[in-house]
């Protein structure tokens, strides 16, 4: 799908030529090429939604991911209100609020089906669940068997409003997925379309090491949104950099395009500090660096 906007440097034209070959054609089958891309916009708050849509246009991505929650563009009791205008502001641009981050894991919150009614009206298709967080002190079996509890309860009311959460692998001690078979015993029999899986190549490479393609088979029926991003490793801890300059391994992408993937790739870059207003330019610079070497991937790794 060529974007018809002039791009804002060599850099983004670059990547936006990649946006015109065979890496988006349409072809009779399922693959990581039919998938939409956009960009997690944790850095962009000080920037209004027009803005935030006009520049996300101009590099080639279909939507965003766009953090709805406290600290986010728009705080979840404000949603009744402000959500509608931004989703508005995204469309004039034909871009798409394709995932919306939130704080919601408990189905029986008022809050929380608010803020899901409202994004369900509105035609946002997926929201990305706040974590859960094991307590050492206490049995885990017994911890999973309560999250797939309240899994059940949230993929109920997803299925009546018809809207996808999902939830993401997030690496570091205490994360409820971050080792993967714990995130797919507690999501066993649940319909991935009630609640899937935001799988996030990074934090799999962290905790997986060399056997991430293990998790990622097992976990792969569940997977409705994948996440790209990079790491190395640093004193003992694993440091966020530039897509392409860590250990997370582009063969990644060949696995996904002989998959029936055909959900959202979203774009997240964390190296850079997103509570700097001031380091906004330097976000989108990145963010137009990392997309190219994200097409590249995805371009040579078709099947």
């Amino acid at each position: 799908m060529p974007n018809r906007r002039t791009f804002l440097n060599a850099s983004v034209a670059a990547s936006a030529s990649l946006l015109s070959g065979s890496v988006f054609a349409a072809e009779p089958r399922a693959s990581a090429s039919l998938n939409p891309l956009c960009v997690f916009t944790k850095p962009f708050n000080s920037l209004t939604a027009d803005q935030l849509a006009s520049r996300t246009a101009d590099l080639g991505f279909q939507g965003i991911e766009a953090p709805i929650r406290a600290g986010g563009h728009i705080k979840p009791e404000a949603v009744t209100d402000q959500l509608p205008a931004f989703v508005a502001a995204l469309q004039k641009h034909d871009q798409q609020l394709l995932i919306m981050t939130s704080d919601i894991n408990d189905a029986a919150d008022a809050l929380s089906q608010t803020v899901l009614k409202t994004a369900a009206s509105l035609g946002i298709r997926y929201y990305r669940m706040k974590y859960f967080r094991y307590d050492e002190a206490k049995p885990i079996m017994d911890q999973i068997k309560n999250w797939r509890s309240q899994l059940k309860d949230l993929a109920a009311l997803n299925r009546e409003l018809g809207i996808t959460g999902v939830y993401q692998n997030h690496a570091g001690r205490g994360y409820f997925g971050a080792s993967i078979w714990d995130l797919h015993r507690a999501l066993e029999g649940i319909d991935p379309a009630e609640v899937g899986v935001a799988y996030d190549i990074r934090h799999a490479a962290v905790e997986g090491g060399t056997t991430w393609p293990i998790g990622f088979q097992l976990i792969r029926p569940h997977v409705q949104v994948v996440y790209v991003k990079d790491f190395d490793w640093g004193d003992r801890q694993p440091t966020n950099v530039p897509l392409g300059a860590g250990r997370v391994d582009s063969s990644f992408f060949q696995m996904l395009a002989k998959s029936d993937f055909t959900g959202p790739i979203s774009l997240h870059e964390e190296y850079l500090d997103h509570r700097q207003p001031e380091l906004v330019p330097e976000h989108w610079a990145a963010i137009a660096k990392d997309l190219q070497t994200l097409k590249t991937w995805l371009s040579r790794d078709q099947p």
